[in-house]
């Protein structure tokens, strides 16, 4: 259950469909969310009927998929309980598919509303999640489209004809360029093309509304609800009916992620997700990974590999001899994109899991000073520069207690001695100021110093601990790759390099550290700076000093409202006309 409170904390809020499991690892119930988070979580709390007990009870995992809309995760939904037969799911188990608009490969072609897609030459367009609202726009386009209404030519014309909603060629002859003309202002139409018919639609009911024709306002009204139901866009089934795999990959933390999207008949029906650490450039570990993927399926191969633009298809599509593309625009992009966000989101989850894994951080910082010879570092301070060109140096500080961050025992450091980019030098200060408040205050020692840089900055920490202090703390230092990953850890003297496996927990927990001491130097110093900017514009302004500049900030709060202030808000902090309209001038010139 521990397993699962750990899952559930880290979903993401996104719509998508999710696959609960037993505990043999079978797919017991499919469902859909708009809100992934907020749907899953509410199983594991709040009462249910007898059913839904029954299924929370055995759910012993569950897994996600995430897409870009909920009309998307109610289409996936669809094919995923069609593939998976789920014991707990009745809803969608029938024969049913969702609709399509389909337009008949014949001499004189049709518009028919149809649940199957067939291999006829026809062009089909869905599926449409809203049966009526398809069954609406398809009567609309009957309407607009004088395409032939009978399924059987009749032998006299009929009502539609009269209506001027079918040329009759079962009494007149028809252009066949006529009919292709109108195939082809429905295909627009069905392809996106539907803005302006929209619009007119829109005014019209404008129009309806003001002459208090309010009937009439109401049929426009729903037939523009009913276009916009049908036009809404989803990706997780074609209706080429063609099987296609899409692959997409995240990198993180020395971590690769590879999603692999199944689509059979023009549906998705499963995915696979992989994760393992990678050494070398990520484009040639991803296409090393989908080789091997494919080595022992070459006689399930499907007709199409869709791959990240960022992709080497070509030798692929030669050895495996079918299409493998990197598409750059339309639907097809948009599925690997899909693809790459949810290896995003896995390593996330994975990351977040391991972080919430108590048992294996204690183990990682036992481990760890096994590494290094010196003990369980139960308590490790870890320390980062940010300045940018010399501007603004800070240095920050985090502790980490047992593995796990401890923030109240952060603390910020404005660089005092150092002028311009010396990063030996400002940590040689931060070291020095950090422990002789330690000395002084009897403040705990930690176990462990942890630098964020190289051999020179180790070197300088160590020079300052133990010639001008007299302690004798292990300090190691984390170098980062040309990509400004955790690469090494050096420990020793002189600093060497240190064996360390990088899918160990050992290594993420050193990564984890070195992200957190990095991202709370980098706000730091982003707050520094903007400080010292918006303190600056007010300097330039002549009769502005420091405590009047104080003055102006305590009351407006901000340069925006100073700007927007009138010199009747200035009379009333006792600063004159002319010098309010100087500040005024000055901070609109910006």
């Amino acid at each position: 259950m521990s397993k699962l409170k750990d899952k559930l904390a880290v979903l993401p809020e996104k719509p998508g469909c999710y696959l609960m499991k037993n505990d043999k690892g079978e797919i017991i119930y499919v469902g859909k969310a708009k809100v992934l988070k907020n749907r899953v979580r509410s199983y594991f709390t709040g009462s249910h009927d007898g059913k839904t007990q029954l299924l929370v009870s055995e759910i012993a995992d569950f897994e996600y998929i995430i897409v870009s809309s909920a009309i998307e995760a109610l289409i996936l939904e669809c094919n995923l309980i069609k593939q998976h037969n789920p014991r707990y799911n009745v809803m969608l188990k029938d024969d049913k598919t969702y609709p399509y608009i389909k337009i008949t490969n014949e001499k004189h072609p049709r518009l028919e509303i149809t649940r199957k897609v067939l291999k006829d030459k026809a062009r089909y367009f869905g599926p449409y999640a809203n049966a009526g609202a398809a069954s609406e726009v398809k009567k609309l386009l009957d309407r607009l489209y004088p395409l032939r209404k009978c399924k059987h030519l009749p032998k006299q014309v009929c009502l539609y004809y009269h209506l001027g909603q079918c040329l009759a060629p079962c009494e007149y002859e028809v252009d066949p360029a006529e009919n292709q003309r109108l195939v082809e202002a429905i295909t627009d139409f069905l392809n996106g093309g539907h803005a302006e018919m929209k619009a007119e639609l829109t005014e019209k009911m404008m129009q309806a509304a003001e002459n208090m024709e309010f009937e009439r306002a109401k049929e426009l009204r729903d037939l523009i609800r009913s276009i916009e139901a049908v036009m809404e866009k989803q990706k997780v089934t074609f209706a080429d009916t063609v099987d296609r795999d899409i692959i997409g990959f995240a990198v993180e933390k020395g971590w690769m992620c590879v999603q692999v999207f199944y689509m059979r008949q023009g549906k998705m029906i499963e995915r696979e997700t992989t994760s393992f650490p990678y050494y070398g450039n990520e484009t040639e570990d991803f296409m090393s990974f989908v080789t091997q993927f494919y080595y022992d399926k070459q006689q399930a191969l499907p007709k199409e590999i869709l791959l990240p633009e960022q992709s080497e298809p070509e030798l692929l599509a030669q050895w495996l001899g079918i299409k493998v593309l990197t598409p750059k625009r339309g639907k097809k992009r948009e599925l690997v994109q899909m693809a790459c966000e949810n290896a995003k989101i896995a390593l996330q989850e994975k990351f977040a899991l391991m972080s919430k894994d108590d048992a294996r951080t204690i183990q990682a910082v036992h481990n760890l000073g096994h590494v290094l010879g010196i003990g369980t570092p139960h308590r490790i301070e870890a320390f980062d520069n940010s300045n940018i060109q010399g501007v603004e140096p800070v240095s920050a500080m985090v502790v980490f207690t047992d593995g796990r961050p401890d923030k109240k025992e952060y603390r910020k450091f404005k660089i005092r001695s150092v002028e311009g980019p010396d990063d030996y030098a400002s940590m040689r200060e931060v070291i020095r100021r950090r422990y002789t408040r330690v000395l002084k205050e009897n403040l705990p020692l930690p176990d462990l110093i942890v630098i964020d840089g190289g051999k020179g900055q180790i070197a300088a920490a160590m020079d300052v601990l133990e010639n001008e202090l007299g302690l004798y703390i292990p300090v190691c230092g984390l170098a980062k790759d040309d990509k400004h990953k955790t690469a090494q850890l050096l420990f020793g003297d002189p600093p060497e390099p240190v064996e360390l496996r990088r899918d160990s927990y050992e290594f993420y927990l050193l990564q984890r550290i070195q992200d957190e001491v990095h991202r709370f130097a980098i706000t730091f110093h982003r707050q520094t700076r903007t400080k010292t900017m918006l303190a600056s514009q007010l300097d330039e302004i002549p009769g502005i000093g420091e405590k009047r500049r104080n003055m102006l900030f305590r009351h407006f709060g901000s340069l925006a409202r100073m700007k927007e202030a009138t010199v009747e808000d200035f009379r009333q902090l006792g600063i004159g006309d002319k010098l309010a309209r100087d500040i005024i001038r000055h901070l609109r010139s910006l």
